[in-house]
């Protein structure tokens, strides 16, 4: 899982189609049932680090991408 801060964030849109499993959608497009990940990302965005240079996806990335439910395995 990788986080928008949204005070950085210049409403560009760019990452919406480069996001591989389409998690990223505009604020005002965030179904009604995921507002709690609105205001997560905000929270994280303030503690995760900044990734300011492209990275590989993770090992396992493929094999998480079509679970649902995974916020449950989140550890902060």
């Amino acid at each position: 899982m990788l986080v928008i801060d949204p005070d950085e964030c210049i409403d560009c849109a760019l990452c919406i189609p480069e996001c591989p499993v389409g998690a990223i959608v505009g604020e005002e497009d965030v179904p009604a049932g995921q507002q709690t990940l609105v205001t997560l990302n905000a929270e994280l965005a303030q503690v995760w680090p900044a990734i300011t240079k492209p990275r590989k996806p993770l090992g396992e990335a493929e094999q998480w991408k079509e679970i649902l439910g995974k916020l449950q395995y989140l550890e902060r």
